[in-house]
């Protein structure tokens, strides 16, 4: 193929040069998320294709535009799946994406995110210098983690041209239960069944009911239905692409839509509104408008952390406020990839 990450760091070396900010792109199913940006595009989509796949060792190379659906039908022929069920985003979305956006399923607590399947990454940083960061195999590492810094980092810190990460078997059998209970009581009974040693790998409720997803080994997963109880859920696959792709009626809604991020257990707080719960209580979700700093200090409170993510006010502040010393790492590291910068400037954070 054309040497499309060379195009990438010439783009990069000329809009330096120019003073040009640019706004890294592929599938753009994201573009939504962060601050808004008036930047020039840059698109990496033409840096494609899977590089390397060894099924037997669970690991998968791919170039950053790669999409998630490309790499669905290469995993499904050897019965494998992304550990972290990131939203395909109507299919544009791409492996680069889902590093910088860090965006993953229900099965996050329990097979964890995509920052913890990335073994390795290459990225053209601001400077327009070719980067290699981990491997293609579990290490461990000294200092920073540069590979699991990209996650979340909405290419703050570099273009992402090649992503390396862990994949693994699908499951033999899933069923889903569903089963009428308030939220207290599901925020109770997700933690509660959270720490059991069962095939548990989705719960979310919204409407009054909560929703388990068990799967695995056919005999484990029907003992723990049959322990547990509750109906039976028709197309329950449907149900949870839908929760990822963000199609529920929940989401149908033009009011802003704010993302939570808590200790599981905590009790949703006195803000009226729909509420829709997800990861056994550690993702939540709520819309409408409301003062960012009193949701920031109910998250606080709560362990964790909140963010506007879609809709709202996009050329303020749209993720949570950082102390002094986090704001001072976030700048030092922008210094190091991106001194002039290039690269998604203000996209995370406006002093970024």
């Amino acid at each position: 193929m054309a040497d499309t990450c060379g195009q990438i760091i010439e783009r990069i070396e000329d809009a330096r040069r120019d003073g040009e900010p640019l706004s890294i792109v592929a599938g753009a199913s994201k573009r939504f998320m962060g601050r808004a940006s008036e930047a020039t595009a840059l698109d990496v989509a033409a840096h494609n294709g899977i590089v390397n796949y060894e099924p037997g060792e669970l690991v998968l190379t791919a170039r950053a535009g790669t999409r998630l659906t490309e790499i669905d039908t290469a995993l499904a022929e050897h019965d494998q799946m992304l550990q972290f069920e990131p939203p395909r985003f109507g299919g544009t979305a791409t492996i680069g994406g889902a590093l910088a956006c860090n965006t993953s399923g229900a099965a996050r607590p329990w097979r964890g995110s995509m920052r913890d399947a990335v073994l390795g990454v290459e990225l053209v940083n601001g400077r327009g210098e070719r980067l290699r960061f981990g491997g293609r195999v579990m290490k461990n590492v000294a200092g920073f983690d540069v590979s699991r810094l990209q996650a979340g980092a909405l290419g703050a810190f570099g273009a992402i041209t090649e992503v390396s990460f862990k994949v693994l078997p699908r499951p033999r059998h899933t069923l889903t239960l569903v089963q009428d209970v308030e939220s207290a009581e599901a925020i109770a009974r997700m933690n509660e069944l959270a720490g059991l040693a069962k095939p548990l790998s989705g719960a979310a409720w919204h409407d009054d009911r909560l929703h388990l997803r068990l799967s695995g080994a056919r005999s484990a997963v029907e003992a723990a239905a049959r322990q547990w109880g509750g109906e039976r859920l028709d197309d329950a696959e449907s149900f949870w692409r839908d929760l990822a792709e963000q199609r529920l009626p929940f989401f149908r809604s033009d009011s802003p839509l704010w993302r939570f991020s808590v200790r599981s257990s905590s009790a949703l707080p006195a803000i009226e509104g729909a509420w829709l719960i997800d990861w056994a209580g550690a993702q939540r979700w709520i819309h409408g408008d409301f003062d960012k700093r009193e949701l920031e200090r109910w998250a606080e409170s709560a362990g964790g952390h909140v963010s506007l993510y879609r809709g709202g006010d996009r050329e303020g502040e749209v993720h949570h406020a950082l102390p002094d010393t986090l704001k001072s790492l976030h700048l030092r590291l922008k210094d190091a990839f991106d001194p002039d910068r290039i690269l998604n400037a203000g996209r995370l954070y406006s002093w970024m």
